[in-house]
């Protein structure tokens, strides 16, 4: 953003390219180094409008729709992105084309800013390539989670995966998440699905988390034992909805806890498995299989499990 558009009211024209795009999204690609809280505060005062009228930051721009963003003043210095991964994307990428891109996530990032973030993985994919007209997250990884993340670098593909991700029966899964996880104890092979809706942001001992609540939003994950330790099981988990949490949530709720969870976990068994080395969450996004949005053919992409998580499994004791 130059500092004479920092000054000045300016009208932005919606094209085909940002149709469907929610206003919050646009103008956090659009108002590159202003903070998220302060792009909320001028949409919901006001001073951003559509059409010469206010909206929510939700609202769906449409083709032809004009956006009034007003003068911004921003902080004399500018936070920078961190160190992070660097700007070496190569060894990171899975999978990349003219629309898709699939990025091995380390644990520790989160995917965005926000939640005293300044910035997360799309920001600073945003830095290293200035050039790029659109990058968006598909969908989410928890700060602590390690594996595929897919993006879209452009909006058709996103609006396409979008409306994949929303079909969760288990006949019309078009966007299929394969999770690897460590949990306490041995889980019981016939607890294969839990359905239990969850409701985010729920308040307990002065923490907020998502928790299992008949007045939350539906949610189902599938559980499939893989190998028994003398404590502990790796399980394979495949989500059929993408809730807060919803692995870590739904694991817990059965009494089978991940590893290292700080918020849902069990203190004792992740002190045990510190001991050994873990100290992550051991949650991992080992696989994602989808339908091309452009060409209709199926893509799997697999992400290996890290090196940490390889150790932790040879440190456990066999059942």
């Amino acid at each position: 953003m130059s500092a004479r558009d920092r000054h000045t009211v300016r009208i932005m024209h919606i094209d085909a390219a940002h149709h469907g795009q929610r206003l919050d999204n646009y103008l956090l690609g659009r108002l590159k180094g202003v903070p998220r809280s302060h792009i909320y505060r001028i949409v919901r005062t006001g001073q951003v409008r559509i059409n010469k009228s206010r909206v929510r930051p939700s609202y769906r721009l449409q083709d032809g729709d004009q956006v009034r963003i007003p003068p911004l003043r921003l902080p004399r210095r500018l936070p920078l992105p961190p160190a992070g991964l660097g700007t070496d994307w190569a060894k990171h990428t899975l999978f990349e084309d003219e629309c898709l891109w699939i990025l091995d996530k380390p644990a520790g990032l989160a995917v965005h800013a926000g939640s005293g973030v300044t910035f997360g993985l799309i920001e600073r994919l945003r830095c290293d390539r200035p050039d790029s007209r659109f990058l968006e997250l598909v969908h989410r990884l928890d700060r602590d989670t390690s594996g595929c993340l897919l993006i879209a670098k452009k909006r058709s593909a996103l609006t396409r995966l979008h409306e994949d991700l929303r079909q969760t029966s288990v006949r019309s899964h078009r966007v299929k998440k394969r999770y690897l996880a460590l949990v306490r104890g041995h889980w019981p092979a016939s607890l294969r699905e839990i359905d239990a809706p969850l409701r985010k942001n729920a308040v307990r001992a002065g923490e907020r988390r998502a928790v299992v609540d008949e007045r939350g939003r539906s949610a189902k994950t599938r559980f499939r034992p893989l190998t028994y330790f003398r404590d502990a099981t790796l399980v394979e988990i495949v989500l059929f909805t993408g809730r807060t949490h919803q692995a870590r949530v739904h694991a817990a709720s059965a009494g089978y806890p991940i590893a290292g969870d700080g918020k849902y976990g069990d203190w004792e068994f992740n002190a045990r498995l510190a001991a050994i080395g873990l100290n992550r969450l051991f949650l991992h996004a080992a696989s994602l299989s989808f339908r091309h949005p452009t060409s209709g053919a199926r893509v799997t992409v697999e992400a290996p499990l890290p090196e940490a998580l390889l150790t932790t499994l040879e440190g456990l004791e066999p059942a």
